[in-house]
Formats: C-alpha cells, sequence, structure tokens
C-alpha cells in the first residue's frame, strides 16, 4: 500500500509538472549527484574476475561530494548519504563491462524505509543506464534511463517481495548481464528478467536516493564481478 501510495504521488507529481502547476515544487525529482568521469579518455575493459572490498580509498571509484549528498570510502564500504528530498547520488566504477555476473552487500544504515537503493549497470554516461532500485520497506522495479526522458520502467513500478530484508539490514543483490538479457536477484531469489539491446557494455555504479524523507545512508561492501 505504500509504494501504491507512492506510485500515485508521482504520478500526480509528473502530470502537475507537465502543465505547469508545480514545477518549483518538484522540480528535484530527477535530481542527482553524479561524479564526473574524465572524458574523452575511454574506460579501461575491466579482466573477469574483478573484484573491491572498498579497504583502499584508491581503488578507483569516481565519488563525489556536493549539495544535498555525500558519496565516497569510508572504513571499508562506499557510503552513499542522501539528505536532500527528492536526490539520487551515486559514484562509478571507472570500468568497462560487457557480459558479466555483478555480486554486492547493500546496507541500509540510516534513514527511512521508504527510500531506494541499488546498482547501475551498463552506464553510458551521465543520463544512460539501467538501474536495479530496491527499497527499505521491501520493493523493486528496474528502470532504464536515457537523457531528457523519463525513467522507462522495464519492469511494475514498485513490486513487493518477500526476499527483500526490511529496514537497517543487509541485502545482497546480484546482476546478470548476457548479451541483450538481465537478470537480477535479491538474495539469491530472482526478481526479474529483461531484454534490451540498446546498452551492451558500460561502467557499473552504486547509488541511493531520498524521496519526501531524508536521511538515506546505504553502505555497499563486498563487490564482484565475475562471468556470467
Amino acid at each position: 500500500m505504500k509504494k501504491s501510495v507512492k506510485g500515485l504521488l508521482i504520478t500526480l507529481a509528473v502530470l502537475a509538472f507537465a502543465i505547469g502547476i508545480a514545477a518549483g515544487l518538484f522540480k528535484g525529482w530527477y535530481s542527482s549527484v553524479v561524479p564526473e568521469r574524465p572524458s574523452p579518455t575511454p574506460m579501461p575493459k575491466a579482466n573477469l574476475p574483478w573484484s573491491d572490498d572498498f579497504s583502499d580509498p584508491a581503488s578507483g571509484w569516481y565519488t563525489e561530494v556536493g549539495s544535498g549528498a555525500e558519496v565516497g570510502y569510508q572504513e571499508g564500504v562506499i557510503r552513499v548519504f542522501v539528505e536532500g528530498a527528492n536526490l539520487s547520488a551515486w559514484a562509478f566504477g571507472g570500468h568497462e563491462f560487457s557480459d558479466f555476473r555483478l555480486a554486492i552487500d547493500a546496507t541500509q544504515v540510516a534513514g527511512p524505509d521508504d527510500n531506494e537503493y541499488g546498482v547501475q549497470v551498463r552506464i553510458q554516461d551521465r543520463d544512460h543506464f539501467y538501474r536495479f532500485s530496491i527499497s527499505g520497506d521491501g520493493y523493486y522495479q528496474v528502470t532504464k534511463h536515457t537523457k531528457g526522458e523519463r525513467p522507462e520502467l522495464m519492469t511494475s513500478e514498485w513490486e513487493g517481495s518477500d526476499a527483500i530484508n526490511k529496514g537497517a539490514a543487509t541485502n545482497h543483490l546480484e546482476v546478470v548481464c548476457q548479451g541483450p538479457r538481465m537478470t537480477f536477484f535479491v538474495n539469491g531469489q530472482q526478481l526479474a528478467q529483461v531484454e534490451d539491446a540498446d546498452y551492451t557494455s558500460g561502467d557499473i555504479g552504486l547509488y541511493a536516493g531520498a524521496f519526501f524523507e531524508t536521511g538515506v545512508e546505504i553502505h555497499f561492501d563486498n563487490l564482484s564481478i565475475t562471468e556470467p
């Protein structure tokens, strides 16, 4: 019920924005704090297997501290803290991947359960990527992001799953990318499988976002990327 209400609020917000009623109130809905990746230097292709326990702050992740969010290394994790409403923040891995299996532990440390966090794959740039999201109140969705467009739902909007550990807990996330097919798991249970051939390779990212309540803090650890 909670996510259904949120979905309704989002729909109403978008409609209001479209007709110019609430442009100021909802202007930050798609805001994000994202580090600029070096350009035009191409990303190095990562040799698999590839892993990171984030114990070395020089391991190569592009992080950022900006207005409303902090993303960086902290005591052996990647910490994403979002203190601005309707805001997301994330880090780039800095390598190019094509077909792979990604696994990582994501822990909600603080903030409201009405949040979003997860991984991004086949990132082309700041505006083009696939995103696997879960929430602290037990929902998930997969979206495709394209510059200038509202994120495209590739699954049902915020569908609930008992596989997701709620609240201040750790969830083990996995994404398998093989050709156009992408499969998404939480704690060993498959939640979704989609196919799309637009982005065939790219970077990976770790992200968290806040809706109306702020103070979302997510820690990421024990990343491993292997052959699919």
